[in-house]
């Protein structure tokens, strides 16, 4: 079989069709959940590099993106993270794990309190204060968020504190969406019952982690290095 292909399947979630797919893998099963301007598509080289590894995943697109349509002005952090959890109670107990990008790392470690998970990735992790949580997507969300240093007020630190797998956190060296305290705070507050480890990618921004992964071969084993190790279970 090959190891990389897309079995696609949608869950109903109060009254919209979340749209995903699944690539099988026998060492584990990764949820991916992608940010907030991006659809499922964004992770697809992340996916096929941890197929390689032997896990498996599963990416869906959030209510408002890509092909489950609908709203964002419908959608809120808490849904994406509800949208989520009914995605890894479709999944069952084969989830081991889940990778958050950008907005998607906040739903991570949202999710982690409500579904048993050996591993998160947080890769170019944006948190938030709290009062954001519930608050559908427009412009009181943003007012909230574009409150000076708003983050550092952010209920994620707590949350990944209490979080007992791995974490693996992935900066970009030039990120200029994401503050740069963020992903170091995020791996110093992890704790120390797993493996941690974090990860800065010279000469990317927000969105080019990837190319620029590509561009050096020993980053790049390190990275697969990494993520074996993070996504194995202690």
């Amino acid at each position: 079989m090959n190891t990389t292909s897309r079995h696609a399947f949608d869950v109903d979630f109060q009254g919209h069709r979340l749209q995903a797919d699944s690539i099988y893998g026998s060492k584990g099963h990764v949820l991916m959940i992608h940010g907030g301007s991006k659809d499922r598509e964004a992770g697809l080289k992340y996916r096929h590099l941890m197929a390689e590894l032997g896990f498996g995943s599963t990416a869906f697109d959030c209510i408002g993106h890509g092909e489950t349509g609908g709203e964002l002005s419908h959608s809120s952090l808490i849904s994406r993270t509800e949208q989520a959890r009914a995605i890894a109670d479709r999944l069952g107990s084969q989830l081991t794990a889940c990778m958050g990008v950008s907005m998607g790392a906040y739903n991570a470690l949202h999710l982690s309190k409500f579904v048993p998970l050996h591993a998160l990735i947080l890769m170019v992790p944006g948190v938030y204060h709290p009062a954001a949580y519930r608050v559908n997507f427009g412009p009181e969300f943003s007012t909230i968020i574009r409150q000076p240093r708003s983050w550092e007020e952010s209920d994620a630190w707590q949350l990944v504190s209490e979080f007992s797998g791995n974490v693996l956190v992935i900066a970009a060296a030039e990120d200029r969406v994401i503050p740069a305290e963020i992903p170091p705070r995020l791996y110093d507050s992890a704790s120390r019952q797993g493996k941690h480890a974090l990860l800065t990618v010279p000469d990317s921004d927000h969105s080019s982690v990837w190319p620029a992964l590509q561009h050096s071969p020993q980053l790049c084993d390190k990275t697969r290095c990494l993520l074996m190790e993070c996504l194995t279970p202690t």
